[in-house]
């Protein structure tokens, strides 16, 4: 059988969101960036005027809110639509304010708890692609497939310098790379679902990778599961 839950975890800028998207599409999937619905919350906070520094109230907010993650509902360049109480927030959890304070309402551990529990939510339905950093780990430990895409920390900096420097951003590859070092300390030494690779996962080396070669292979795994 086709996997009907299939997670991939990483760290940033290894590819796993491209990835997960294009999955996704071919399987005609659901994708889920779980980090969209930390923006979710971080978004409707902002939008009610509730502090991101008051953990209790941004906590509380987040068990309250249903946060549904479908299929995209515009043709407007979404990869999926995000509805926080059945209103479209897609486009609002990409504002500059969501960017600069999103970290601090995802580290609140209510706020993980909250959210781990609409994620598997969504995940009961099946036929799923659900990307983050804790996929495999805690959120679907045991999800039909687990893959975990990595590359080495160069690799994903000139990703990461090469996508600012498109966008016209002035920016040294050396800066990058310091950020990205930076990055992964944080994520795999947080107290809360650090990341790690998951128990079962397939690993995959995307250093030097194009996409299309990468997405070949994970389609190669799965057809290998298919008795």
């Amino acid at each position: 059988m086709v996997p009907s839950t299939i997670t991939i975890d990483g760290p940033v800028a290894s590819g796993k969101s491209t990835i997960g998207y294009l999955l996704a599409r071919r399987l005609g999937y659901l994708y889920l960036d779980t980090g969209a619905m930390y923006r979710a919350v971080t978004w409707v906070a902002l939008s009610r005027g509730i502090s991101v520094e008051d953990e209790a109230a941004v906590t509380a907010l987040a068990e309250a809110l249903c946060i549904d993650v479908i299929p995209p509902t515009a043709d407007d360049g979404r990869q999926y639509t995000v509805l926080a109480d059945g209103e479209d927030i897609t486009w609002d959890i990409r504002r500059p304010e969501v960017d600069g304070t999103v970290s601090v309402v995802a580290a609140y551990p209510g706020v993980r708890e909250a959210m781990v529990a609409q994620q598997r939510r969504i995940a009961a339905a099946g036929r799923v692609v659900m990307v983050g950093r804790d996929i495999g780990t805690v959120v679907l430990p045991e999800a039909d497939l687990k893959l975990y895409l990595d590359a080495t920390p160069q690799e994903r900096a000139r990703r990461r310098w090469l996508e600012r420097r498109a966008r016209g951003e002035d920016v040294a590859y050396e800066e990058v790379l310091a950020m990205m070092l930076q990055r992964d300390r944080i994520d795999s030494q947080r107290a809360i679902a650090p990341l790690r690779v998951p128990e079962g996962a397939v690993v995959i080396d995307t250093t030097g990778l194009t996409v299309e070669d990468v997405l070949s292979r994970v389609l190669r795994l799965m057809e290998m599961a298919d008795p």
